[in-house]
This record gives C-alpha cells, structure tokens and sequence, in this order.
C-alpha cells in the first residue's frame, strides 16, 4: 500500500492525508451492492443503512439473489420505506444483470470504463452510482468522482477553486486529479475524510 508516497508529491493534498492508511476491499455479490447504491441516493448514511438492514430482513437477513428480488412483490419493497421510483430502479437492476449475466467474475474482468458504460444503461442509474461501485464494490484503486459534491466541496476549499462555473471547476477538478493516478479512489477517500472531520 504505497500509494501514500505518491500522492505526497501533491502538496496541498499531502497536507490532509491522515496517519492510517485505507484499505479497499473487493466485495462480493456485486448485484446486491448496486441496488443498495440506489436504496441508498439522497439518504443520510444512517437512514441507508435502516433501509439495507429491512431489506436484508425480507430475505432471512442473508443477501438475496438477483431472482429472488424479481420475485419480491413491488408492495414488500415499499414497505421497507423505499418510493415507486426505487423499487423500479432495483428492479432494473435485477433484471438487468440476470439478462446480461452479470456476475462478480463477469465485472472482475472488465475495466472501469467498461463496467461505466455497461451499468449506466440500466434506467436509474448514473455515472456516480457505478463510480461509487467500482471505488467501495470492486475496490478499484484510480477512480474519481468528479461529480460528488463532497469531493467537489473539499476540493474547491482545498484548492481554492472558484465555484462560479460548474464546467470550469470541474476542468480544473480532472486536472488536479491526473496527478494522483493510478491512486485517484484514495485521493478521494482522504478528501472525504478531511471534508468529514
């Protein structure tokens, strides 16, 4: 785990790394984790978590299979507190990845940008979900997450970029952000950390 070192060579970025390390961890059955990202989206952490925790419940506490969500009448999953427009988005997702075989060996094979183009075609999820899933799923090492407002916050206080164009600060988020490649997904996870505390 050297990618401390590396991103010591940005300055203003060395100045915000804590003393331990992160570590990813590759999880499994990735299916499940993507809709737990959408169960997830505009929740507190704390709320997100409830949410899982209900729908774990559903199934005997065990992580189902993509079938067995199919089978999940729309009612129970809105019971578990999620709107129309979640269950659908989970439903999506099922069938999806049952259609397209997706598994964890499948994902596992193929590059970040691949897996991006493939699951954004799946109607309710975006760019930043699979983002989300490559960096705390798959556990990739260089991805980074231009669109993440507590990215962009910590970034623009950090750096002092000005906020006024969306499109400019972005540019100038990327540019930065080149130089903490192949370890972008930490550089986030310190700026998270730092923007947190």
């Amino acid at each position: 785990m050297d990618y401390m070192s590396h991103l010591q060579n940005d300055k203003k970025l060395a100045s915000i790394l804590t003393q331990d390390p992160f570590v990813l961890k590759r999880k499994k059955n990735i299916p499940i984790r993507l809709m737990a990202s959408i169960m997830s989206q505009q929740l507190s952490t704390k709320v997100a978590a409830v949410i899982y925790k209900r729908f774990l419940a559903l199934y005997n506490g065990k992580e189902p299979k993509v079938e067995e969500v199919l089978e999940t009448p729309n009612e129970i999953l809105r019971s578990i507190g999620l709107s129309n427009a979640k269950v659908g988005y989970v439903k999506n997702v099922a069938l999806f990845c049952l259609e397209n075989g997706i598994t964890d060996r499948k994902l596992s094979t193929m590059n970040d940008d691949t897996i991006i183009s493939l699951l954004v075609q799946i109607k309710g999820v975006g760019k930043w979900t699979v983002e989300m899933l490559l960096m705390f799923g798959l556990g990739r090492e260089d991805v980074f997450a231009v669109d993440d407002l507590g990215i962009q916050q910590a970034m623009c206080k950090l750096y002092k970029i000005d906020t006024t164009h969306k499109k400019t600060m972005q540019e100038k988020m990327l540019k930065i952000s080149q130089k903490w490649a192949p370890y972008r997904t930490y550089a986030c996870l310190h700026l998270w950390n730092w923007k947190d505390s």
